[in-house]
């Protein structure tokens, strides 16, 4: 009687599909009978829970199997299962809520029941209990609210080809809305197809992997395919072709996706060279100076970024919506401090070196040397942890590609500083005189422009563009004192390549060094990579010694 009893619980609320008289839900109240059962009659009675729509059977089966939940026997002598709050009250002690509703428990009393964790007992499992929850959670994860566990779940069954869930895929199937799921699905349902040995579905089935693009089918098919070659006869050899098809297509589809792949985050890293090579190019444009430092420069924006995290955390905790606000203040500050930066600099070294280039570079190279040992002291010679906000973390899919959401920010961000620029240069007195020094810079004298003060100016706006670089460099990679001198010398190659002080072939120097830098990685290693975009570089600048679009102006002849 006491094995019959979950089961025939089970049984009346699929019949009834009412709540019982204390609003429990079908699923649930089964899910307490497995609970209350003998050990011996809960494997049965929780195996009567498979295909039950219910999502707190996922988290429930979970925490008994991690000993987290537990029996009550109240005054009447009544059993009730519950869990423990997560968070525990001043003494210590958690709350205890019923899995039946999540209602709070009362004591005899009828005050709000608190126990401590360490005084109680699980409810005890062995193997047979173990793996009848298995079979249950599997199936129980395609109800999840989450649209990855249903995914994942989806692809796990279909993988594992068991007769039994076949109906419920289908059954689920029926009532889906989201399409990742749907397509999860039917790329199960396809790979039960496959393994049916009946040409008409195995046809249907292969063109059904295709049309989802599924890599686990161009597995499944592959092995299909090896099949027929060891044992001649078995598979049709219209199936054979068709799955050949299938996996030329699958296989083509993902390298197309891969090449996509590499070449967005090519973009992103280009967008970043993009923001810092900017600086350079004017600097290097209205000046003449070579600046070994403005990698420092970029380190001094990503460590604003740092600092600015910090004070959040300290002020409102690593969690929450006013967290997630501290990249947007990093932004104006890592510009704000790499600019003071730079205009120290300026003030201290490099207003007595204009038209020495040679002594300009021995100079800002030891600044540079001398600036990270500064980080080296002030923030340790480790790599420093920068959280990304909540809005830039997660990704888009499209078509299997993978678009971060920090990367489509960063190449947003660089296409706003662009966009900025350019008004800046033709819209403002200040890129007036800037262009006008540019060009001439002694004509630009005569006719009353301060070219020093031009010269401070625009010295501090290229530091703190290579500031807002560091600040962006923080959401794709690691941040340390030797952070500057990895991106120097590529800065250089685009602003030589682009043409000096032309913005237009900054821009496409700057996406184009960065695309191809990380698509040959993959193909030649991170090294060699490199080594082959500085060779090509050097082969360019030999038949266009101006670079992309050479500048036409007095000064820089």
């Amino acid at each position: 009687m006491r094995r019959c009893l979950p089961l025939f619980l089970l049984l009346l609320a699929g019949v009834t599909g009412l709540t019982g008289a204390n609003g429990v839900p079908p699923g649930r109240a089964a899910l307490v009978a497995a609970l209350l059962a003998e050990p011996d009659a809960q494997p049965a009675a929780l195996r009567a829970l498979v295909g039950v729509e219910d999502e707190a059977i996922l988290p429930v089966l979970t925490a008994w199997k991690q000993g987290e939940v537990f029996l009550y026997t109240g005054a009447d002598g009544v059993r009730i299962p519950f869990r423990l709050d997560t968070a525990p009250d001043d003494q210590g002690r958690f709350a205890a809520l019923a899995v039946a509703d999540g209602r709070r428990l009362l004591d005899a009393e009828g005050r709000p029941l608190s126990l401590e964790a360490t005084a109680l007992k699980p409810i005890d499992t062995d193997g047979a209990i173990r793996r009848a929850m298995r079979d249950v959670t599997e199936l129980a994860a395609l109800v999840a609210p989450d649209v990855a566990t249903r995914v994942a779940a989806a692809d796990r069954l279909g993988q594992g080809l068991k007769p039994e869930h076949r109906p419920l895929l289908e059954k689920r199937l029926q009532v889906e809305s989201s399409p990742a799921v749907r397509r999860a699905l039917h790329v199960a349902l396809a790979l039960f197809d496959l393994a049916s040995g009946e040409p008409a579905r195995q046809l249907a089935a292969a063109a059904v992997l295709e049309e989802k693009d599924s890599l686990a089918g161009a597995t499944q098919l592959k092995t299909l395919i090896d099949q027929a070659a060891s044992q001649p006869n078995t598979v049709d050899s219209a199936v054979v072709a068709r799955a050949k098809s299938a996996v030329y297509s699958i296989e083509t589809h993902y390298q197309v996706v891969n090449f996509v792949g590499t070449l967005f985050r090519g973009l992103s890293l280009g967008s970043v060279l993009l923001i810092m090579a900017l600086g350079l190019a004017i600097t290097f444009g209205l000046m003449g100076v070579i600046n070994m430092s403005h990698g420092e420069l970029m380190v001094v924006g990503a460590y604003a970024t740092y600092l600015v995290q910090d004070l959040f955390i300290l002020w409102f905790g690593k969690s929450g919506t006013a967290f997630s606000w501290y990249f947007v203040a990093a932004l104006p500050a890592a510009f704000l401090g790499a600019a003071a930066m730079g205009l120290i600099l300026e003030r201290c070294v490099i207003r007595f070196l204009y038209r020495r280039p040679l002594e300009s570079l021995l100079a800002t190279w030891g600044v540079s040397l001398i600036l990270q040992q500064l980080f080296r002291l002030t923030f340790g010679a480790a790599n420093v942890q920068i959280l990304s906000p909540d809005f830039l973390m997660g990704s888009v899919t499209i078509r299997d590609v993978t678009l971060a959401y920090n990367r489509i920010f960063v190449i947003g961000f660089a296409i706003a500083v662009v966009v900025a620029l350019v008004l800046l240069l033709t819209r403002t007195s200040l890129g007036l005189t800037i262009r006008a020094v540019t060009q001439n810079r002694t004509m630009a004298a005569c006719m009353g422009v301060r070219t020093d003060r031009v010269n401070m100016l625009t010295f501090a706006f290229g530091s703190g563009l290579a500031g807002l670089a560091g600040a962006c460099l923080t959401q794709l990679g690691n941040v340390g004192p030797g952070l500057g001198q990895t991106h120097i010398v590529d800065n250089f190659m685009v602003v030589v390549s682009g043409g000096v002080g032309n913005l237009f072939g900054t821009v496409l120097a700057a996406l184009g060094i960065g695309a191809f830098d990380q698509v040959l990685q993959p193909w030649l290693g991170a090294v060699m990579g490199k080594v082959v975009v500085l060779i090509a570089i050097i082969l360019f600048l030999q038949w266009k010694p101006g670079g992309l679009f050479p500048s036409r102006s007095r000064n820089l002849d």
